[in-house]
């Protein structure tokens, strides 16, 4: 699902473009690759995105903070990394 584009963010800090404004990005990965942990904020705002990504044997399970999944993943599909 989601993987690929959680992938093409690299781990540490960074910076992107989501929506014509910059974020901060931080990414951690835990758990030899298997769990991830994303926050984002707006640097000139107040906006934010904030998840938690898990691999299973079975299933991959998104779990975003406080939000709904769909700004999580509209923001991990379109966010521009710089």
């Amino acid at each position: 699902m989601l993987l690929t584009w959680i992938q093409k963010i690299p781990e540490g800090y960074s910076e992107g473009i989501y929506n014509n404004t910059k974020y901060s990005i931080t990414k951690e990965i835990f758990n030899h690759g298997k769990s991830f942990k994303i926050y984002a904020k707006e640097l000139q705002g107040k906006d934010f995105i904030s998840l938690n990504y898990y691999l299973t044997s079975t299933s991959e399970l998104l779990k975003p903070c406080e939000m709904p999944e769909q700004k999580v993943i509209d923001f991990i599909k379109n966010v521009h990394l710089l």
